[in-house]
């Protein structure tokens, strides 16, 4: 038997809430599919099961908020049979207790009344009384969509839809207030614990841009990469040399990722961000990261993310673009131990080729934690980006 439990989505999540069971006891469960759906304060997360077999039981009731860790439901493993445990049973339906008829000698269930042997209690989630409550829904009238029966924020919000009335209890400045929170919670233990060390490198994009403009006229709009997938892909291919900047502190000691999965910082419409990850940037070429990026950012600022998007990230990217500063020093998300930063591109006066001229430049920073790295291989980490952008063609295998 295995135990599924609550994932940690992201170094500013203590908790969950559980919005939405998307199996039931005796499902078939497959590696990466989804399970279940978690509100966090940044978004509700697609929860994805990394175990292959079959749901035994739902331990935690649709809109009960537990911390990181706690068991969710039980799988039975590929070849364990349902009836071998007590957990593919009816969680609310208890077995009458066996009793001895003494004039045959029979062992037989003790009677019960016909409705008592098949009726549960039906479960509505705290979150989902609360917000019944704020909207004026009639909570016993609310059909639920869960697991046997069970009311969900999400059946209570569909009524309030369909009555035209506001869909969630509560306001965009309580989500703010809440997710600057979390915000400050994450980057406070991130400069509490890790012993950040900063660089800063200027990065000449003129060839990286001239390279791009000529790849971009020769496709459809729909087709082209922003400047940004460079980036991302710069960092990808130099965080695979480089291991000591791409994986997690852990347990007193630095754990190398197996992958390079780039967290992609994203600021929301309401206020805060996310990071979360577009999985093997370095193996992946442009048009895929293209891809990957607008599906990404779309789906974080509808406030619908995967559970492995929030937990993946071996490393992070921040890029101010157009509309930013000149220069960013981020902050690590522990338990990462690097974040790199690129600033807005700017036209300055440089040395380029043994002359002067006006070239487009961008900041490139690297926040590093000094007990994985040092400065020195921080330094030729952040050259090794600048190299690859100096050589666009090499980003697009």
């Amino acid at each position: 038997m295995i135990e599924f439990t609550m994932p940690a989505l992201g170094s500013d999540m203590d908790e969950g809430t559980l919005d939405q069971w998307l199996v039931s006891p005796g499902d078939t469960v497959e590696r990466g599919q989804v399970v279940a759906v978690v509100e966090t304060t940044k978004a509700a997360v697609e929860v994805e099961c990394w175990h292959e077999g079959t749901v035994g039981e739902l331990l935690v009731p649709v809109g009960q908020t537990v911390e990181v860790g706690t068991p969710l439901a039980t799988l039975l493993e590929p070849g364990e049979r349902p009836g071998q445990t007590p957990a593919a049973k009816p969680a609310t339906v208890p077995e009458p207790p066996a009793v001895v008829e003494p004039a045959r000698g029979e062992i037989m269930p003790a009677p019960t009344a016909g409705p008592a042997a098949t009726s549960h209690r039906r479960w509505v989630s705290p979150a989902a009384r609360r917000l019944a409550h704020t909207l004026g829904v009639d909570v016993d009238a609310v059909t639920g969509s869960g697991p046997q029966g069970a009311v969900t924020i999400r059946d209570v919000e569909h009524v309030a839809a369909e009555a035209k009335k506001p869909l969630r209890g509560r306001t965009p400045a309580d989500r703010a207030v809440e997710m600057r929170r979390s915000i400050a919670a994450a980057m406070s233990r991130s400069k509490r614990e890790i012993p950040h060390y900063y660089l800063a490198d200027e990065v000449v994009m003129d060839s990286a841009m001239a390279w791009l403009g000529e790849r971009n006229a020769a496709r459809p709009i729909t087709e082209r990469a922003l400047p940004a997938v460079l980036l991302l892909k710069a960092v990808g291919m130099a965080a695979q040399r480089f291991s000591e900047f791409n994986g997690f502190w852990r347990d007193d000691r630095f754990v190398a990722a197996d992958a390079v999965h780039v967290g992609v910082a994203i600021s929301l419409r309401g206020g805060g961000l996310v990071a979360p990850a577009i999985h093997e940037v370095g193996a992946k070429n442009l048009d895929e990261l293209m891809a990957d990026l607008t599906d990404l950012v779309a789906r974080a600022r509808a406030g619908s993310l995967r559970s492995s998007e929030m937990s993946d990230p071996t490393i992070t990217v921040t890029n101010l673009g157009d509309q930013g500063s000149a220069t960013v020093f981020g902050v690590i998300y522990p338990p990462q131990v690097a974040l790199v930063g690129f600033g807005k591109p700017a036209q300055r006066v440089c040395a380029v080729d043994g002359g002067i001229r006006i070239a487009t430049t961008v900041q490139a920073t690297l926040a590093a934690d000094h007990r994985a790295s040092d400065g020195h291989r921080g330094a030729l980490f952040l050259s090794a980006i600048n190299d690859l952008l100096q050589q666009p063609e090499l980003l697009e295998k």
